[in-house]
């Protein structure tokens, strides 16, 4: 490894250039020897044979491919890639960072993010800040789930950023005590199982001539309109003239329930005078009122000539042409010639271009939409004959562009028309533009459907495209695009500087059967059974999709240099994902330092303070530095280690975060979290923890700590807050909802803290907490909660310290008042109290001594599922379990718990996983 990485000087486009360590006398040179290279690599079957690898001859994944920098497979340039422009891992070499909870734009109205559309996409604007804070120029960034490409982009943004965006980003750094950022290009190591993503990614990031693009986009539009523009002319009412049709709307056509009449549905429902479809409305034949989804839909027979024989397919009917005459915008009914015309293209020859091959079994279009009842079961049923034959001509002249650049940017430019050509385009009645109107992440075939000309589809598209990239200056040297499963990646360990990462969450997104229809026109489509997705269809589950997010996860790990960040990005609603996304991280041996909800309206940014995932999430993980790894094996099992890994991960959090002039309290710094991550880091190692309870923790943490607000500190971090702290008037407290017991003792114990209270007193507030109590959680008194986890005093003796505080701090006639003064333990007479942490041991004992007797009984509970438990008591008996080695035990009781529940509590989930694994590794 030691000579693995090299420097990598930049040559001009136009004359010899430097690639991979070689000279060539132009571009054109070094395309046609890599090309070759690849050419002779898709030969060997070993090769073919990756996991993962795309579906496609040599042919079509060459014509993709632009290697080295981009290959529409595994690309087998990657070590050299690296070898050119990586630095090697030197443990050395001094780099701390805190994480990153600076707000930013989401940047999602940025002419480049709106290039091409994809499915999911963080902005570039958005990843920018991230890559500056965790990263220097030259250093080497990965995504592994690239999707379209915007991690590489902000790589590269990083590097030409115009002035007044820095000076933003810059003030936003100073604002929050940041180091300055240093501006230069990162490199780039993009990766993504759909060869859609990739090719996306890749024009993106590898720089072409803007200039030419646009010349020969428009030569395109020109030669299109030559070719095929007869097709979409239409007489003017006047009779006389000829306008040039910008879209035509199609309805699709019922039949009444009372008398089988035809009804062309946007005929009947639509009102003219409010512009809008009426919930009901007359049957045009017999009168009756009638609603949508009383009535059938209506088929017809057509004869496919692209398969030689005949199918049925819902009718579907012109109803308003909309045209242009002299730039004047009209619109009519379709007339006779209209009808004639559209017939007349039918009875035309399929194109070659467009694919016809027959759609797989697939969860989007044969569980999800059921395109078949649509008429649509090969890819060519979801174009009209006159939208067929305008993409084919589209697509063949983009192919046949003899510059590849130049030629892969054509199809860049008319392959975001596949979807908005498609009967899935929406007729929308207000809509400013009929362009690109599908709904997003499925296949949905509208009633109306709006079937675009080429040039109304792509001639404001290109206008846009052509401003959004001439000024970019990007290089291909910064960036190399791969296509493989991540989880497959064969890099070097060690190699990569930061990993910024948004992969698929759960089953949000259908990533694999939503890019078949535009890879069908590449003729490369997506191998998608390493897919990490949830997917019934293909026999995929919540476990099934964890398994496959840990192996991605532990190539990251295994990549990343120790002491480095990884950003994801979460993107689901449901909590047993975010916990299975948890699980997969800290499995693979990351630590999780803070979780942040990103606020896309107002690019800003939130602590993670409760288990409801409502919004996008932002964690912020580190692989620990060899030092703490191999300290850790020396004395894994005994306190010091415990305290060791606390020491160290407290240097990775932020030591102030301000907002709005308010202070957050940092939630990775409270006692419960710091015990949360601690546990995680001994189980996810095998290793048992030495200590017998979580006030032996917290005991812990005071004596070895400073506590300032709640959070703890090293003691050169505690000066530095101190300081801070001073700026600002207000701490803004985390929320805490109350799902459950745990919740419940944490919120008591935080009331208590600030102000020990009778019963009486606390009662009301508990009620008010409890609503969103969990259904399958057992109910428990408050009486039961104080009893078990706080103290109380009685009045007799001296008064205790916590109450003593609060009541001589809050009322004048208390103060200076002796403990055992009579008027003190009046006012301090039955309120309950926090314990001190160092006296907590012996209640807690009580308490677990109390929950391992009902543990107990659901160890041998008979019915096949627990419905109501104590979520406390599975806890701390999988705890007491684990510290025995009994696996067993864990994995029982875990399969007697509700799956959903399991999968939706982060402590179970992780002790149940490792169970299973140890138990494998036993057996």
């Amino acid at each position: 490894m030691d000579n693995l990485f090299v420097g990598l000087e930049t040559q001009p486009s136009d004359g010899p250039v430097e690639c991979l360590g070689q000279i060539f006398t132009d571009d054109n040179a070094r395309r046609e020897y890599f090309l070759g290279v690849l050419r002779e690599k898709l030969k060997d079957l070993e090769f073919r044979k990756i996991e993962g690898f795309p579906l496609g001859t040599d042919e079509d994944i060459l014509a993709m491919s632009d290697p080295p920098y981009y290959t529409a497979c595994p690309n087998p340039f990657v070590i050299d890639f690296l070898r050119q422009c990586g630095t090697p891992y030197d443990p050395a070499l001094a780099y701390n960072r805190e994480p990153f909870a600076v707000d930013v734009s989401e940047g999602k109205t940025d002419p480049i993010y709106k290039a091409h559309s994809y499915h999911t996409k963080v902005p570039h604007l958005a990843i920018v800040p991230s890559i500056l804070h965790y990263t220097k120029p030259g250093d080497m960034v990965l995504d592994g789930f690239c999707g379209s490409g915007m991690t590489g982009v902000a790589a590269q943004w990083c590097g030409c950023a115009p002035d007044e965006y820095r000076r933003t980003i810059e003030a936003n750094f100073v604002k929050q005590g940041l180091e300055m950022p240093e501006w230069g290009a990162r490199h780039a190591l993009l990766n993504d199982l759909s060869p859609a993503a990739t090719f996306i990614a890749a024009n993106y990031n590898l720089p072409f001539d803007a200039t030419e693009f646009a010349k020969a986009a428009k030569q395109i539009l020109a030669e299109v309109e030559l070719e095929i523009g007869w097709m979409y002319e239409t007489k003017h009412t006047d009779g006389k003239s000829v306008g040039r049709i910008e879209y035509t709307v199609w309805s699709e056509v019922f039949t009444c329930p009372d008398c089988a009449g035809e009804i062309v549905f946007l005929d009947a429902a639509l009102d003219e005078k409010t512009q809008r479809v009426q919930e009901t409305f007359p049957c045009p034949n017999c009168g009756s009122s009638l609603m949508k989804k009383s009535l059938e839909r209506k088929y017809e027979t057509f004869f496919d000539r692209a398969l030689d024989k005949t199918l049925n397919a819902p009718k579907r009917k012109p109803v308003i042409i909309v045209y242009t005459i002299n730039g004047r915008r009209n619109e009519k009914k379709p007339d006779k010639e209209d009808i004639m015309l559209l017939e007349k293209i039918a009875n035309l020859s399929y194109p070659n271009e467009v694919p016809t091959i027959e759609i797989p079994p697939m969860h989007m279009t044969h569980e999800r939409a059921r395109m078949d009842r649509q008429g649509i079961t090969h890819i060519h049923h979801f174009f009209q004959p006159r939208a067929a034959h305008a993409l084919g001509a589209l697509w063949r002249k983009a192919r046949s562009f003899s510059d590849i650049r130049i030629r892969h940017m054509l199809l860049f430019f008319v392959e975001q028309s596949i979807w908005g050509f498609s009967i899935l385009n929406r007729y929308r009645l207000r809509a400013y533009s009929h362009v690109n109107q599908y709904l997003t992440g499925v296949y949905y075939v509208p009633s109306q459907i709006a079937e675009p000309s080429p040039r109304y589809n792509l001639e404001g598209k290109l206008h846009r495209l052509s401003g959004a990239f001439s000024k970019n200056v990007f290089h291909s040297q910064n960036s190399l695009v791969n296509t493989d499963a991540a989880a497959q990646l064969t890099l070097p360990d060690n190699c990569i500087d930061y990993i910024f990462t948004d992969p698929p969450f759960g089953e949000n997104i259908y990533y694999a059967d939503l890019n078949f229809l535009v890879e069908s026109w590449h003729r490369v489509v997506t191998n998608a059974e390493p897919e990490a997705i949830i997917d019934k269809f293909k026999k995929k589950g919540l476990s099934e999709y964890q398994k496959l997010m840990q192996s991605c996860f532990q190539v990251y790990y295994k990549v990343l240099k120790p002491g480095r960040w990884m950003t994801v990005v979460f993107h689901n609603s449901r909590n047993a994902v975010w916990n299975a996304i948890q699980e997969a991280m800290q499995a693979a041996g990351f630590v999780v330092a803070d979780v942040r909800t990103l606020d896309k309206q107002q690019g800003s940014y939130r602590q993670l303070t409760s288990t409801a995932v409502k919004q996008d999430l932002v964690i912020s993980a580190y692989k620990p530095n060899g030092g703490l790894e191999g300290r850790f094996k020396l004395v894994a099992g005994t306190e010091e280690g415990v305290w060791d890994f606390v020491r160290t991960h407290l240097k990775q959090l932020p030591v102030f975060v301000a907002k709005d002039g308010r202070a957050e309290v940092i939630a990775e710094r409270q006692k419960y979290m710091l015990f949360d991550r601690m546990v995680a880091f001994h189980v996810q190692r095998g290793v048992m923890v030495p200590l017998s309870g979580v006030s032996e923790f917290h005991a812990g943490l005071e004596q070895r700590f400073s506590e300032r607000d709640g959070m703890y500190f090293l003691p050169e971090q505690v000066a530095e807050y101190d300081k801070k702290r001073m700026t600002v008037k207000e701490l803004m407290q985390l929320e805490l909802f109350v799902s459950d017991e745990a919740s419940a003792i944490q919120w008591l114990k935080e009331q208590m803290i600030r102000k020990p209270q009778t019963f009486q007193e606390l009662h009301p507030q508990f009620l008010k907490e409890i609503g969103g109590w969990q259904k399958h959680e057992t109910p428990l008194e408050l009486s039961e909660l104080l009893h078990q986890n706080l103290l109380f005093y009685d009045g007799e003796g001296e008064v205790p310290s916590q109450i003593h505080s609060y009541l001589s701090s809050n009322f004048k006639e208390m103060r200076n008042l002796s403990k055992d003064d009579a008027c003190l333990r009046a006012k301090a007479k039955d309120r309950w109290y926090a314990p001190d942490p160092n006296k907590a041991s012996d209640l807690e004992k009580l308490r677990e001594r109390s929950l391992l007797k009902e543990f107990a009984g659901y160890k041998i509970y008979s019915q096949r599922r627990l419905r109501v438990f104590r979520l406390e008591a599975v806890r701390i008996g999988f705890k007491k379990a684990w510290q025995e080695r009994d696996y067993d035990t864990i994995i029982s009781v875990a399969q007697k718990i509700p799956e959903n529940i399991l999968h939706e509590d982060p402590n179970l989930l992780m002790f149940y996983d490792q169970a299973l694994t140890r138990k494998g590794e036993k057996t």
